[in-house]
């Protein structure tokens, strides 16, 4: 009876040995991160970064040669379409003269001077002989009216050409006269030296009294963005003087790669984020630019890149603090789809040609093909494979397998 008692023993225990090796071999579950399989809208976009720019630029430049006075306009400073006064521009000074130019200068004003002051007793002279020949001509029609044979026709003949010589000499001697006088006008002209630029704002007096000067006003309503002239000076046509425009009419430049742009068309959706502001901006596509430019990466290769060119959606209410030339990150949607079954992209694997997951099936992986759609970086659409509600393993090690038990991580 003992005997039987101890064989029973001994095999209860060599049992409970078989069993606690045999427990000891079974592989302990894997933790894991597992995410479930989802219905909704799925959009794939283009990400970079762009700037903000004002849509339209004015800038002001001199219409003509002369010297500016000095603008008293800052950026930032607010105008008014054809009121406020921007600029003004008064006819330019003569150039300096040195010692030997003006005593030349003054000779030439004192040999006019002695022109003109000749040219007075000359004119009184031929006045008198023009005189002196109408009388004549008059007395003779007088004598040839009384008495036809007491004049001969050659004599008032005679007497009408001297006073016809006469007239013009008198009208030469007055012409000369007009020239000496002009000849003078422009030797003393040439005495004129230019004054040091004044540093000095205008006064309503200068600017309002002197018909020379030219005011340059706003074409636009907005605000001064640069001022490219301030103090008075001397500018040439075309020189630019201020630049304006409205900060509340803005869009945004984006350069995105050359493969990316053919994927985007005008009126595609664009999120901006990262602008300084709490929520995100929305903008539309306006245009593609049809020119590409090469562009140099941080890493030190040759892109061929293209600029987006995006209109803003929010009123500028909405976006007071984003101004010209300020960096955004910009999302530009390319494709999305509405009510798809999706999962992260991060469950998904390669096998062969062939997107695959591991499905969590009663805490086992496995291994299952899918079809993939879209994909965005963060999401991506299944449409075959999946149903809704069913787990996958995110980001599968090489310790998961068909097959292998796993258990969520905590």
């Amino acid at each position: 009876m003992r005997s039987r008692f101890r064989k029973f023993l001994l095999f209860l225990f060599a049992v409970a040995i078989i069993a606690a090796i045999g427990w000891g071999l079974i592989p302990e579950p894997i933790q894991v991160d597992l995410a479930e399989a989802t219905r909704g809208e799925i959009e794939v976009t283009v990400d970079e970064d762009g700037k903000t720019r004002i849509r339209e630029k004015y800038v002001v430049s001199a219409p003509l040669a002369g010297r500016v006075l000095r603008i008293n306009m800052d950026p930032g400073d607010e105008v008014e379409a054809d009121d406020t006064l921007l600029a003004t521009i008064e006819p330019r000074d003569p150039e300096l003269l040195d010692a030997r130019t003006i005593a030349q200068a003054e000779a030439r004003v004192s040999a006019a001077e002695a022109t003109l002051n000749k040219m007075e007793p000359m004119l009184e002279e031929v006045v008198a002989a023009q005189q002196f020949a109408e009388a004549e001509l008059k007395r003779v029609r007088d004598v040839a009216a009384e008495n036809s044979q007491a004049v001969s026709a050659t004599e008032v003949e005679s007497k009408l050409l001297a006073f016809r010589t006469q007239a013009a000499l008198l009208r030469s001697t007055q012409q000369s006269k007009e020239i000496a006088r002009f000849e003078l006008a422009q030797a003393r002209a040439a005495l004129m030296r230019s004054r040091p630029p004044s540093e000095n704002p205008p006064s309503t007096e200068t600017l309002n009294g002197n018909g020379w000067n030219f005011p340059i006003r706003s074409p636009i309503d907005g605000r001064v963005l640069r001022v490219f002239q301030e103090s008075s000076a001397i500018v040439a046509p075309g020189a630019s003087l201020l630049e304006l425009g409205d900060p509340t009419d803005l869009e945004v430049e984006i350069d995105v790669l050359s493969r990316d742009a053919v994927k985007i068309r005008p009126g595609a959706l664009a999120y901006l984020e990262h602008w300084g502001g709490n929520h995100t901006l929305q903008g539309r596509v306006r245009l593609v630019e049809p020119s590409a430019f090469t562009k140099i990466s941080t890493l030190g290769v040759e892109e061929q890149r293209v600029n987006i060119i995006v209109d803003l959606v929010d009123p500028p209410q909405e976006r007071t603090e984003l101004a010209d030339g300020f960096r955004v990150e910009a999302r530009i949607v390319i494709a999305e789809a509405e009510d798809v079954l999706k999962i992260p992209t991060n469950a998904l694997f390669r096998v062969g040609d062939k997107w695959a997951v591991f499905h969590a099936e009663n805490g086992v992986a496995r291994e299952q093909h899918v079809e993939v759609g879209l994909q965005n970086g963060l999401e991506a659409e299944i449409r075959s494979g999946l149903s809704a509600g069913d787990q996958v393993i995110m980001h599968p090690g090489d310790d998961v397998v068909d097959g292998t038990t796993i258990r969520q991580r905590e």
